[in-house]
């Protein structure tokens, strides 16, 4: 497919695989990118240094485009912004700030930039910041999310409307079918976290990829909404949490059940009951762990099975 967001990231076909902490590293982005799809390293959970042997081993591992994922709110940022330059690392998404904070920076050094937004008034913000494209969130996503709670369905339309820019489309993707729901609502490409977790690359735990595609409808919520709203599985560590909130905790009591490395040690190192286990709402509809490259091409072959049975009616 030739359209504008495969022409700027010089990629095969419109999927991205969501920069997530703890499951997307060099391993997983140069699979997917190897397939024709953008591989996206997950800077969010990586120390500046890890960081840098990440991106270094990705371009070992692939001659195509990749990117990096860094949330802005995030410690060490200037640091991992130098080594990114450095690196001179083709693509960078940000998400969870201003986007004006760094995309000047990033273009001078001919990076192009896209911000990952849940509202009009950050697409908004993001276009006055001259991003080169954003990424739409619905709340079924994984891990940090929107205040607003709006779903994918209703927010793509709206951030259509409200701006010229390129539009990936993220929350609840995980097939070819709903990859062209996305592109019927005004999408030009999608981003998927959850289905690329349950891959052979992905660098989260066993236990968890297993959990994952085990889950059943209900099994994730959004909590920590006084901090920050996050989509998690249900555990002992979530049963605390929604708990604490029930009876109105304040933002320091969640923060001291929060602690420290939760999601560390949840998706990486294992831990199905003490861990933050951060994932989407489309988890249940995941239901094999196979090869990165094996999702990229499955997604795209129903995306052209889902439009050629659409056209039909």
């Amino acid at each position: 497919m030739n359209n504008r967001i495969t022409s700027l990231f010089g990629i095969e076909y419109p999927i991205i695989q969501a920069g997530m902490i703890w499951c997307s590293g060099w391993e997983l982005a140069s699979a997917v990118s190897n397939a024709g799809g953008l591989g996206l390293i997950g800077a969010g959970s990586m120390y500046p240094d890890v960081l840098r042997q990440h991106i270094q081993k990705c371009k070992k591992a692939t001659s195509k485009p990749f990117g990096v994922n860094v949330p802005l709110l995030y410690p060490n940022i200037e640091e991992i912004m130098q080594i990114i330059i450095e690196e001179k690392v083709p693509i960078v998404f940000t998400s969870a700030g201003n986007p004006k904070t760094w995309t000047s920076k990033l273009k001078e050094h001919g990076i192009k930039v896209v911000h990952v937004i849940a509202n009009k008034k950050f697409a908004l913000k993001c276009e006055e910041a001259g991003v080169d494209a954003i990424v739409a969130e619905g709340f079924e996503a994984g891990g940090h999310n929107g205040r607003e709670e709006t779903t994918t369905l209703v927010l793509i339309p709206i951030i259509r409307e409200a701006t010229k820019l390129p539009l990936i489309a993220a929350g609840g993707i995980a097939s070819g079918s709903s990859m062209l729901a996305c592109f019927a609502l005004g999408a030009e490409a999608v981003q998927m976290g959850t289905r690329f977790v349950a891959s052979l690359e992905s660098s989260g735990h066993s236990s968890f990829k297993n959990k994952v595609v085990e889950s059943q409808e209900g099994e994730t919520m959004l909590v920590l909404k006084q901090l920050t709203p996050v989509r998690m599985m249900r555990n002992k560590f979530f049963n605390q949490i929604a708990e604490a909130e029930g009876r109105g905790s304040s933002a320091d009591e969640l923060k001291l059940i929060l602690g420290r490395a939760r999601a560390k040690k949840g998706m990486f190192e294992g831990d199905m009951e003490e861990g933050e286990l951060e994932i989407g709402q489309v988890a249940a509809a995941v239901h094999k762990i196979i090869p990165a490259g094996e999702i990229v091409k499955e997604v795209w072959e129903e995306f052209l099975e889902a439009k050629n049975r659409i056209s039909k009616l």
